[in-house]
């Protein structure tokens, strides 16, 4: 039944392109119809369509305006919500005369409507934030008033490393005087915690699953190639669900952090495999929670679960794989980090560090003191708010979890009252190169008591050219519709991806990253050893914010 205007009722409930985050700016006169754009993008946002086109000519001796009317050929943006533009601009790439361009619409309404079937957004990428985080806001201001060629940043000697393993005091050490020199005691029944140097920017944790092949093994060649021809220990975490098992018999293990998570995917692949291992892992990372979804288990949603990532998970193929948000053998944290730890260390003989990842919390410095405690704990890795993540519930995103630089500032504080800053290493992660400043946010993170700092999307960025960026765009991360290649299993879409150049690029990034740290470090006289906790070195124009991490106030 139609109301007597004889508009039908059903408009009255579409949605105008008003509603929506990205409205696609076609130009007729530059249009080819070459149909690249629709062939190319991830959600069909576009399609081809023809409409009734009013023209008005004069032709003859005496030009009288005539009206004709005639069919056209167009690009059309729908106006489905489940098929809305997440202004990627994949379909501006592939346009040959400039003729289709997504731009954001600041009005759009779009959070109102995508809740279909009663069911909470999940996208990928990080939170919609567009402010400078606290990171951003910190100065190094403790600069040395010569100008000091040894220390010049370009001519100098540097070596910027940390350890990753739990640091024996003094006292405790094994060592023992021979003829007025100390010597190892080798008859010291003393636990000697495992150890390793390694870079201070870490490769966060990103899994085979969530990372498509080519994308994963591109990140694997360029950590292999900074290790073994830079000579630079930069070490990358797996991710939870397990790795590829050539990987594990390979020599090239030893640069990778392997990660269990509640979910334990992948890990019977890797405990058969401990008798084949050529080399130990550079460590184990026990994943308790994620920043970008704290209290959260992981989700990696049934279309990317393909042939290959099955086998290596050891589960079905096309069936959605979420993790349950604690391990399900433990009744607290006390008791799972203890009783995992153990386990962990012991099935690598005590010759592997083992440590938790913890979202950022109030409650971290509990975790923290549990740790203190623990003689087998080699770390604790704190995930702050702003993580990125495959796939999380949007209030999770944008509503949940605690800055990194406050929760990493007082748990390193709490080490210090406690008279172990130097034996527990801390790393923090969490928005770390939000706006670019990777660099800058892992010295200053480091200066706050974090002996080395996580990195997850700011690698993808850069490496792969991810769109993915505030204002909700693309953020298809987790739907396998990544028009990049870099967070699918569709080989249409990851066949765009050349592993060769995204581990080119990951190398130009760490090489790039260490000449800054050294610009950071050089005014303040440190060369051979981190900054750690040296707080006096940063400034903030924000009171509150010098307030609440104890640092000075300068405007």
């Amino acid at each position: 039944m139609e109301p007597a205007t004889g508009i039908r009722l059903d408009y009255n409930h579409q949605l105008s392109l008003r509603e929506f985050p990205y409205i696609i700016r076609w130009r007729d006169d530059r249009c080819k119809r070459c149909g690249n754009c629709t062939a190319v993008c991830p959600v069909k946002a576009i399609e081809p369509t023809v409409k009734v086109k009013r023209v008005v000519q004069s032709e003859g001796p005496i030009p009288t305006p005539t009206t004709t009317r005639g069919i056209t050929h167009v690009i059309e943006q729908v106006t489905d919500m489940e098929r809305y533009c997440t202004g990627c601009g994949t379909c501006t790439l592939v346009c040959p005369n400039e003729a289709i361009e997504p731009e954001f619409n600041p009005q759009n309404k779009f959070l109102h409507y995508k809740n279909k079937g009663g069911e909470g957004y999940k996208r990928g990428g990080r939170r919609n934030d567009p402010s400078i985080s606290t990171l951003d806001r910190l100065k190094f201001t403790r600069i040395s008033m010569l100008t000091d060629p040894a220390l010049d940043a370009g001519r100098h000697e540097f070596r910027i490393r940390t350890l990753l393993g739990r640091i024996l005091p003094p006292d405790e050490l094994p060592l023992k005087s021979e003829n007025g020199k100390l010597v190892v005691d080798r008859e010291s029944k003393r636990f000697i915690p495992p150890v390793r140097e390694i870079y201070p920017i870490i490769i966060g944790s990103m899994s085979v699953g969530a990372l498509s092949p080519p994308m994963w093994e591109g990140l694997a060649m360029g950590v292999a190639y900074l290790n073994e021809v830079e000579e630079m220990p930069v070490v990358m975490c797996t991710g939870e669900g397990g790795v590829p098992p050539r990987l594990l018999k390979s020599k090239y293990l030893k640069y990778f952090i392997i990660q269990i998570a509640s979910g334990y995917f992948g890990w019977d692949e890797i405990i058969h495999s401990l008798p084949l291992m050529t080399e130990d892992p550079a460590g184990v990372e026990i994943k308790y929670g994620q920043g970008a979804k704290p209290g959260d288990g992981g989700l990696l949603m049934a279309q990317k679960v393909i042939k290959l990532i099955a086998q290596i998970r050891g589960v079905p193929q096309y069936i959605d794989l979420a993790s349950p948000p604690t391990h399900q053998t433990k009744y607290s944290i006390e008791e799972s980090v203890m009783k995992m730890i153990q386990s962990m260390s012991m099935a690598w003989g005590f010759r592997v560090p083992v440590f938790p990842k913890i979202s950022g919390t109030k409650t971290a410095r509990a975790v923290l003191n549990n740790l203190a405690r623990n003689p087998y704990a080699a770390a604790l890795s704190i995930d702050g708010e702003d993580g990125g993540t495959g796939a999380a519930y949007n209030v999770s995103l944008d509503k949940m979890g605690h800055p990194i630089a406050s929760n990493i500032r007082e748990c390193y504080l709490d080490l210090v009252r406690q008279g172990k800053q130097n034996e527990l290493p801390l790393i923090a992660a969490g928005g770390i190169g939000k706006k670019g400043n990777l660099a800058a946010n892992a010295a200053a993170l480091i200066m706050l008591g974090a002996s080395a700092v996580a990195v997850g999307k700011y690698i993808m960025q850069s490496t792969a050219d991810c769109f993915g960026y505030e204002n909700n765009r693309c953020n298809l991360c987790n739907t396998g519709k990544c028009p990049r290649g870099i967070t699918t299993q569709d080989p249409k879409l990851y066949r765009r991806l050349d592993s060769d150049k995204v581990a080119e690029r990951l190398v130009e990034v760490f090489k790039a990253a260490d000449v800054e740290l050294r610009k950071i470090f050089a005014p303040m006289g440190r060369s051979t050893e981190l900054p750690i906790g040296m707080s006096d070195g940063l400034s903030v124009n924000d009171k509150a914010i010098a307030e609440r991490l104890e640092i000075s106030y300068a405007c």
